[in-house]
């Protein structure tokens, strides 16, 4: 099986797999049926993480973190000589997952958005991956769910015979769902951020250039500056000052907080 290795960016352990090596240890989980937790990050993922430990811990328990924005690339590349040639983009890790999927009928199963954009991702995937079983779907839940609202969840999409999840209800929230969700699945949970809107069509991507030179920031905050301010305004400066600070030699610890209760439902 496909390993990688994690690294410690700002105290945050992201893995230095790139996309050949994160499909791979995804199907080979969906094989066995084994719980596995993913999440494709990026600037924004890593701060949430940096500024709060209790989702310090969460990121640091997950199985599988990888570089999906350029700048977390970059680091990985220079404070650990990583020679990622590419970064792990959520949207194309979607599509390298299922396009082996289809090939080994492996059931999938989406969780998160609209079910407008559900139906419009589910249309576009059908005609791309025309013999992909898609084993069901699931709208987004807002705010906290009762306990048994979350068993609910879990027994439809263990019932729906899916063997890969995949979940889109936006930063951080979809890092503590797989986190949260991981043993009560106990199959893989991807969570890919906006691949849901951008594969379904609803939502542009950054053109490739912007894209390869890390600015995909800068298209996305033009589409929708009055969510994404904060983030890009006030997160990404202080990622790479606290960057610079880790490239000095300065330590950021690993630890985090356990978290003393779910945030999902209770």
């Amino acid at each position: 099986m496909s390993v990688s290795t994690k690294r410690n960016i700002l105290g945050i352990l992201i893995d230095d797999a790139n996309l050949e090596t994160a499909t791979e240890i995804v199907i080979d989980a969906a094989r066995r049926r084994a719980p596995l937790s993913v999440s494709a990050m990026a600037v924004h993922g890593v701060m949430e993480g940096v500024l709060d430990p209790e989702h310090r811990y969460r990121l640091n328990h997950l199985d599988l973190a990888v570089a999906d924005g350029q700048p977390v690339r970059w680091a990985l590349n220079h404070l650990h000589s990583a020679g990622l040639r590419q970064r792990v983009y959520g949207p194309n890790l979607t599509l390298a997952v299922l396009a082996r999927a289809e090939q080994e009928g492996l059931p999938v199963y989406f969780f998160g958005s609209t079910r407008d954009v559900l139906e419009l991702l589910c249309g576009n995937l059908q005609q791309k991956f025309p013999k992909l079983q898609i084993a069901g779907t699931a709208a987004s839940v807002f705010g906290r769910m009762s306990a048994d609202s979350a068993e609910e969840v879990r027994d439809q999409i263990r019932q729906s015979g899916a063997q890969i999840v995949f979940v889109g209800i936006g930063c951080p929230r979809q890092e503590v769902w797989a986190y949260e969700f991981r043993e009560r699945l106990q199959l893989p949970i991807l969570a890919v951020g906006a691949a849901f809107p951008f594969l379904a069509g609803t939502l542009r991507q950054a053109p490739m250039w912007m894209q390869d030179r890390g600015l995909e920031w800068l298209f996305r905050l033009g589409t929708e500056p009055r969510r994404l301010w904060r983030r890009y305004l006030k997160l990404s400066p202080a990622y790479l000052f606290l960057l610079v600070c880790q490239l000095m030699g300065f330590r950021f610890h690993t630890d985090g907080i356990k978290p003393k209760r779910e945030l999902l439902y209770g």
